[in-house]
């Protein structure tokens, strides 16, 4: 029905994260109704990213340079490392200004069911940073899901006697209502209670 281009196009779009057949059908049908120009600038991006973007070879960040500009910040807290597990983690983290430390991309989370052990991960670089550069805390910001976990509590044995581990707070979202949080989501917001 579609053209073998068309097809093609429809093809490469739903092997993006989150595109289905119908939204990737969508988007090739918008990139052939825009002007010739504003989709090739749509591939050239696409290009310029892939042959320009790196990983910072400090951190594991984005850069288009060797080291990234978090790291280069004279102003950051250098003795305090926020590992992510990847780099729109460190982004989501940015975005709260509340964090002026240094980060550590791991590049995934630990599933042997995936096939992903310690030795795919920044873990060594991670453990040699805190060994060379005076670090005294380490913030394991892993996401909360059971190969986050596993991957935060095989961090922590790692740097147990190294180093200050610490974990990110979970519990209630702002503007969550009770009765829609699960038993352990509650269980950790009681855990992590404050004082007001």
């Amino acid at each position: 029905m579609l053209s073998p281009s068309v097809e093609n196009l429809v093809a490469q779009l739903t092997r993006l994260p989150g595109i289905g057949s119908r939204t990737a059908q969508r988007l090739a049908f918008h990139i052939l109704q825009v002007q010739k120009g504003e989709a090739s600038a749509l591939a050239d991006a696409i290009v310029e990213v892939k042959e320009r973007v790196r990983f910072c070879n400090e951190c594991g960040n984005l850069t288009e340079e060797e080291t990234c500009a978090i790291c280069l910040d004279s102003r950051r807290d250098r003795t305090t490392i926020c590992v992510v597990e990847q780099p729109v983690d460190l982004i989501s983290l940015e975005r709260t200004a509340e964090y002026r430390g240094l980060y550590h991309v791991l590049g995934g989370a630990l599933s042997p069911i995936d096939g992903v052990e310690p030795e795919h991960l920044r873990v060594d670089e991670l453990i040699r940073r805190v060994e060379r550069n005076g670090v005294q805390e380490v913030v394991l910001a892993t996401n909360p899901n059971m190969t986050g976990e596993a991957t935060a509590a095989y961090l922590a044995d790692r740097l147990r006697g190294r180093v200050r581990v610490t974990r990110l707070a979970s519990g209630l979202p702002v503007g969550g209502d009770l009765e829609y949080a699960d038993e352990v989501t509650l269980g950790r917001a009681l855990t992590g209670r404050r004082e007001m």
